[in-house]
């Protein structure tokens, strides 16, 4: 098992969904007080599917487009969403 890989994807998904509307919508299911641990089942659940298809999705775009244009399309991605939400108007 590559551990460094596994360290790195840990913190990138975990940062990354610190305080999003998942988190939140999570948090309100739980203070409803009913089963908390039937709340969490479900959304552990929910983020391992969706961690699945990402995973599979990945694997077959990797087949047909290589590592360095995937970096780069992300890249590119990223900075384009960037510039959409800092210059985006409020309101």
């Amino acid at each position: 098992m590559d551990w460094k890989l596994l360290g790195s994807t840990f913190a990138a998904v975990f940062l990354a969904e610190l305080g999003d509307k998942t988190q939140l919508a999570t948090m309100a299911l739980a203070s409803g007080g009913r089963s908390r641990w039937a709340v969490f089942l479900g959304s552990a659940l929910a983020l391992v599917a969706t961690s699945a298809l990402a995973v599979l999705a990945g694997d077959v775009v990797a087949r047909y487009v290589s590592p360095l244009w995937l970096r780069r399309g992300a890249g590119a991605l990223f900075l384009v969403l960037g510039a959409w939400f800092l210059l985006g108007r409020e309101g």
